[in-house]
């Protein structure tokens, strides 16, 4: 394994950073200021058509997307630096660049599964940063830890596919630009388990669709970013709207949240790192008991196993993405999940600390730090709960475990024992 940077992703990394530190950071008050202020809590702010703009004009345009036609041709390996540059200001930076969640998989699944017409009706749009999209998986009815529960039907009818179901936690849906869903539910109720769902292309526009409501996170509405809907669907859509063929839908799902948990994990390690330099600022300028904080046993205690772990996630998910991209997303499944439990982890308790280190400070809204720790506490529950990554982690080690023992078992000559 290489994880050397090639010329291509150094430059890249070189101007991104540029660009953070020109346009991004700068604006990240006017952000949070036009958005408290705006009429709806769901519209953008309007400097984020103006940092998209620069970005465009910076060829900082659609880094996650490995399809060359459509993206920059990166691989996951060399996205992930710069997913990670992103994180550091994790509700501005990633859509300035249109490589936000979960506009990002959905164009990735739309790229690779999607007929010639829905691609140029949603893909070609979302490419340009012209609309946003939801992703509808997760059901309040059934425990969509276990995918295969979710109860969303998907019928074939002469004049298309019905869709009739409820969906929550649809990131995006409350936002204006959020015009589409991908819909995952149930095609084939008496198939295989992980055989009986399809994926499908619906307009949020079209008569039968009812977003609900929003559901907070620790109480941030996650406005400009479009909440997180809850949606009705008792609608029917052209067959065209399928993606890849009926049945396949647990497979795309699969395909889609393998890279997806790249970019989540790199993003969250940006914001580890971003804590990280502000708990050693407020460190250096605090002073408590005739001190500084940086010079309390504790506090460099907390520096200390913040740089070490976050190094050792960091490798961690690079060995995933290049994983994923020499022998693919199902033979780099033990590390997917491996990540998914140890990134946000670590995340959650470098910000924690960082917070405690800054006091009320911390927990109020002078800083970023409350807020990308909410960020990474959901993490721990989105595209599957900590405990589900664990046992599949722990599955395949003692698969492994057994399959060693029995092929040692073979190879003991007959006759002779050892």
């Amino acid at each position: 394994m290489d994880f050397t940077y090639d010329p291509q992703v150094e430059l890249l990394r070189a101007q991104l950073a540029t660009f953070m530190d020109e346009c991004v950071y700068p604006a990240e008050h006017t952000y949070h200021e036009q958005a408290a202020s705006q009429g709806s809590p769901w519209d953008t702010p309007p400097i984020m058509d103006e940092l998209k703009a620069q970005a465009r004009a910076r060829g900082l345009w659609n880094l996650f997307l490995p399809d060359a036609e459509h993206g920059a041709g990166l691989t996951n390996l060399a996205y992930a630096p710069l997913a990670e540059i992103t994180g550091r200001s994790p509700f501005v930076a990633p859509e300035a660049l249109n490589c936000s969640a979960p506009d990002t998989g959905n164009m990735e699944i739309l790229a690779r599964f999607a007929t010639p017409a829905v691609k140029e009706r949603w893909l070609r749009p979302l490419l340009d940063g012209e609309i946003r999209s939801c992703f509808s998986m997760t059901e309040p009815d059934v425990a969509s830890s276990d995918a295969t529960n979710i109860a969303t039907r998907i019928e074939r009818r002469p004049d298309g596919y019905a869709i009739k179901g409820r969906k929550w936690w649809s990131s995006g849906a409350m936002s204006p630009r959020c015009r589409v869903a991908i819909v995952m539910g149930v095609s084939d109720p008496d198939g295989d388990p992980h055989g009986r769902h399809s994926m499908i292309v619906v307009p949020l526009d079209l008569p039968g669709v009812e977003i609900v409501r929003s559901t907070s996170v620790y109480g941030y509405d996650d406005g400009p970013h479009g909440g997180h809907g809850e949606i009705i669907y008792d609608v029917v859509v052209p067959a065209e709207n399928l993606l890849g063929e009926e049945g396949a839908g647990f497979a795309m799902a699969q395909a889609r949240l393998g890279p997806g948990r790249i970019h989540h994990c790199m993003r969250a390690i940006g914001m580890a790192e971003r804590g990280l330099d502000l708990m050693c600022l407020r460190a250096r300028e605090r002073t408590a008991f005739g001190k500084t904080l940086a010079e309390q046993g504790v506090v460099r205690t907390w520096i200390a196993d913040a740089r070490i772990r976050i190094e050792q996630v960091r490798l961690l998910v690079l060995k995933t993405a290049w994983l994923i991209d020499t022998v693919g997303a199902r033979a780099a499944a033990q590390e997917i999940s491996a990540i998914k439990v140890a990134v946000p982890e670590v995340a959650c308790e470098v910000l924690d600390h960082a917070i405690q280190v800054y006091g009320g400070a911390g927990v109020a809204q002078v800083t970023p730090l409350a807020q990308m720790w909410s960020y990474a506490r959901i993490l721990r529950l989105a595209d599957g709960p900590d405990e589900v990554h664990r046992l599949a982690v722990a599955r395949r080690e003692i698969a492994r475990s057994a399959a060693a023992a029995e092929a040692e078992d073979d190879a003991v000559p007959a006759g002779r024992s050892e």
